[in-house]
């Protein structure tokens, strides 16, 4: 089995066109669900009445969500940080805004400075023996009551399971459930504000998405956010 780092190296350049594929069956793109995810934490951070300045965009990949980070979130800065060196150099090269900046997971230095946290698809790459060390560089990366959305792939849904299965770089996941990504996160210090259940619709059923909000305490959507807080 490649690790993380060899594995998004050789899909740094394909990463889009592997991801557009698995998510066919959806009839969406990348572009909608990372919009949804961003969107969902800022409507979280919102009525906290929170006002992040900076983010980090942990497991950037190649930097495509970093511009909504600092766009749908209104912050300062953005640091997006990657194992992939590839994909760091792809992300650095598609990006005009000074206000973003990336940098490999190696040269990174947590320094309690960041206001908000944004993980989305990664922990799923990561060996479980080693997520709690991962979860540790973030709660240090952030200030005291900063916030840390963290999403990913919901294993009680099927359709989950099958788009991961249609994925080049998902083959050898390890996916990790609600429950087991609460109890790490509590492990590595962060307290547990909530937890959201997104995109259960398709779009051949689109005209029901706007129930979407009512239940998303449920665990019914392909993907879930942990909302957490590094203690004041």
């Amino acid at each position: 089995m490649k690790n993380s780092s060899e594995l998004f190296d050789e899909y740094a350049k394909s990463y889009d066109v592997a991801l557009e594929a698995a998510l066919e069956v959806s009839g969406e793109g990348r572009e909608y669900f990372a919009n949804g995810r961003v969107g969902w934490l800022a409507g979280c951070l919102a009525r906290l009445q929170e006002h992040p300045r900076t983010a980090l965009d942990f497991g950037c990949g190649d930097g495509k969500t970093s511009p909504l980070l600092r766009q749908i979130l209104h912050v300062e800065h953005v640091l997006g940080v990657d194992v992939s060196a590839k994909s760091i150099d792809s992300a650095r090269s598609q990006c005009q805004d000074e206000a973003i900046e990336y940098a490999t997971a190696d040269s990174f230095r947590p320094d309690g400075r960041i206001d908000v946290a944004y993980c989305n698809g990664v922990f799923h790459h990561i060996p479980p023996p080693d997520r709690l060390a991962n979860f540790r560089r973030i709660h240090a990366a952030l200030r005291p009551g900063g916030l840390f959305g963290f999403w990913e792939n919901n294993p009680w849904n099927p359709a989950t399971h099958y788009v991961m299965s249609q994925c080049a770089f998902d083959q050898d996941a390890q996916m990790l459930s609600p429950v087991e990504a609460r109890g790490t996160l509590k492990q590595a210090g962060f307290e547990i504000l909530r937890t959201d259940y997104l995109f259960v619709f398709p779009r051949s059923l689109k005209v029901f998405r706007g129930i979407e909000r009512a239940i998303s305490a449920l665990p019914l959507g392909t993907q879930y956010q942990v909302l957490c807080r590094k203690p004041r």
